[in-house]
């Protein structure tokens, strides 16, 4: 297995609308990226993955392209980005971009002409039906984001695909102009010295022939079997390793929508080919029974478990994956899967143990490596999000809920959660903007912010920044067999990780109650590596845990 670069690296995250807004207009941008690079770098970050930047109308914030090739002016410049880059790479770190290939903007000029006339040069860029004998839509496909996939334009008498909003018509990738397309636009930044993509719904650009209707099962897999996993996916793949990404020191990261533990390695084996690495959705959607907003799971610790061991073993030494516990299209971290009440540090320090030493490149999302928190948005005008609010108008026509209980849903998953400004201190607007955001910031920045936790050594940012100093100096954290330990227990997450001639153990308590682990191992003289408590309790085999303890001990 190659030791390679980005695999022991650490992904960290921008959404730059929220990230730092440097000239006062309630919006992120670049320049306000440069001015928190020393920040980053204070980390032990090593690789920045930034969120689209491209032009864009905004229908679903800037994942709708008009310009692959140029900036969101509301983001700033060309040289703006040309500053960043080389600033970033000044500091030892590297950058990649999102690339949104499965669709573009209505408002970008390839769907402008295609819209003027069925025989235009740019119609067979997308997707185009007629409608059916009803006078319907083609098939009855769903949006991600509700209602039908289909968008019906008048001018032409023909339906358009969109597997997202409306203003997000898919592209043909079954037109080699469109890929070639691409492809320069992905050539244009990595000559800029870009260090890779994160792709976003990358399995969807291959689209079933005869667009099949969708049989009557819950959405995951209606995703997995007629939206993703198309027959011509891996061709288009292997050529764009082929062509693009292997001719530079880049690589690809793909979001992993409709992909699961038994073709993941059809991706990224490396015999393949095709791309270095994809982060699931298993556990970002394990409190999820089917769609976002409808139907709550309570966590699961032993399911957790078992999603991240099946993941393992199947590309054990075969493939690689990327670790992610959040993005920016699920609710906060700390908030699902710890107790952002009465152990808020506690368990945000907990789980990034537990994400810091699973295998895979390591992705943090901004704003975790201080804890931040879901928000709650006390009415649907406070609401930002296009999914949120298409949830909620297409319930108010169907009073399937309550708007009060739509409303809690929104609040419990909602992408809104992990959107909100970053808390980089405890003025106005917690630092983020001198104006009023364009997504309200959580009321909690006055506790919980940048500032203060620089200056506290226990607090939740310089666990993090200790953390990932040790994990780097350790390959055995990312590289580590694993054997688990005690692995039905309800609340204790415990295994230890061999590589080489290092083996560590690690313990963790996903309850609010002191516990006890025991152990076959000789632990008595082990050294801690980490702990997110300032004591620790071993006799002999046994360790004492606290509330939401987390440990790391090298044997």
């Amino acid at each position: 297995m190659s030791l390679t670069w980005f695999k022991k690296g650490t992904v960290y995250q921008i959404y730059p609308r929220s990230f730092n807004d440097s000239n006062g207009d309630g919006i992120g941008d670049l320049r306000g990226i440069i001015e928190k690079l020393d920040y980053l770098q204070s980390l032990n970050v090593d690789i920045l993955w930034l969120s689209p930047i491209f032009s864009s109308p905004n229908d679903d914030n800037g994942y709708d392209i008009s310009d692959y090739c140029n900036i969101m002016p509301e983001f700033g410049t060309m040289e703006d980005f040309d500053e960043l880059l080389q600033k970033t790479h000044d500091r030892g770190m590297r950058l990649i971009l999102d690339l949104v290939a499965n669709h573009c903007s209505d408002e970008h000029r390839w769907f402008e002409e295609a819209k003027k006339s069925k025989d235009n040069s740019y119609r067979d860029y997308f997707h185009w039906r007629k409608p059916a004998s009803d006078g319907g839509p083609p098939n009855n496909w769903k949006s991600f984001f509700g209602g039908s996939a289909w968008e019906y334009d008048s001018v032409s008498g023909e339906y358009y695909l969109h597997l997202f909003t409306k203003k997000q018509p898919d592209l043909n990738w079954e037109n080699p102009k469109v890929r070639e397309e691409i492809y320069n636009a992905m050539r244009f930044w990595l000559d800029k010295g870009v260090d890779g993509f994160r792709m976003d719904v990358i399995p969807l650009i291959s689209k079933r022939e005869g667009y099949p209707d969708a049989p009557n099962v819950g959405f995951r897999k209606i995703i997995e079997d007629i939206y993703a996993n198309g027959p011509r996916l891996h061709e288009y793949l292997k050529e764009m390793t082929e062509k693009v990404v292997s001719r530079y020191d880049a690589f690809s990261l793909a979001e992993g929508v409709g992909i699961n533990h038994n073709n993941a390695g059809l991706y990224i084996n490396h015999d393949r080919k095709e791309l270095d690495m994809l982060y699931h959705f298993d556990i970002l959607e394990c409190t999820i029974v089917n769609g976002k907003f409808e139907e709550a799971s309570p966590f699961d610790l032993v399911n957790m478990k078992n999603i991240f061991k099946r993941w393992r073993d199947a590309v054990h030494e075969k493939g690689w994956l990327a670790n992610a516990m959040g993005n920016h299209d699920f609710a906060r971290m700390v908030s699902r899967f710890g107790n952002d009440k009465q152990y808020w540090s506690e368990s945000a320090k907990m789980l990034f143990i537990l994400q810091s030493t699973q295998n895979g490149t390591l992705n943090i999302y901004q704003g975790d490596e201080i804890g931040m928190t879901n928000i709650v948005l006390d009415s649907i005008n406070e609401v930002k999000d296009i999914q949120s609010l298409n949830f909620y108008n297409e319930n108010l026509e169907t009073q399937r809920y309550s708007k009060e209980l739509a409303l809690e849903m929104i609040n419990r998953e909602g992408r809104d959660n992990a959107r909100t400004p970053i808390q980089w201190n405890d003025e106005i607007n917690g630092g983020f903007s001198i104006k009023e955001p364009w997504l309200k910031v959580n009321p909690n920045y006055h506790t919980i912010n940048v500032e203060k936790q620089d200056k506290d050594p226990d607090s939740i940012l310089n666990f993090y920044r200790n953390l990932l100093k040790v994990r780097k100096n350790h390959d055995v954290f990312v590289y580590g067999d694993v054997e688990e330990l005690e692995f039905n227990d309800p609340s204790i997450y415990a295994y230890s990780k061999v590589f080489g001639k290092e083996k560590i153990m690690v313990i963790l308590n996903f309850s609010s109650t002191n516990t006890k682990f025991s152990t076959s191992e000789n632990i008595n003289d082990a050294e801690v590596l980490i702990n997110n408590y300032s004591s620790i309790e071993i006799f002999k085999d046994t360790i004492s845990l606290k509330a939401y303890q987390g440990i790391i001990l090298k044997l």
